[in-house]
């Protein structure tokens, strides 16, 4: 299943806290999930600091574990919206 996950912001988070050790470990854990193919796409937003990634995972219970052993997530600096997503059914009707 494709997913789409949407960092949002932690209240309380300040920028001193995201070490150069602990975004290198970030980097290195979504490398390595690229690379299993559970990273499909990884994007920030042009218009705010805020990661987007496209998943492929079972469902969105194992997308939200994935993302829980991310180093960012899970010292607890940032957070993630998963939406499951779903093919565009609209072109059955120009063919159907």
């Amino acid at each position: 299943m494709k997913l789409l996950a949407l960092e949002r912001e932690v209240p309380g988070v300040e920028a001193v806290q995201f070490t150069g050790e602990l975004l290198h470990a970030e980097a290195l854990a979504a490398w390595e999930l690229q690379q299993a193919g559970v990273i499909r796409e990884l994007y920030f937003r042009a218009d705010a600091h805020m990661a987007v990634l496209v998943l492929e995972c079972a469902d969105v219970a194992e997308a939200e574990a994935v993302l829980a052993r991310l180093p960012l997530v899970g010292a607890g600096l940032i957070a993630f919206e998963v939406i499951p997503l779903a093919a565009y059914p609209g072109f059955a009707r120009l063919f159907g």
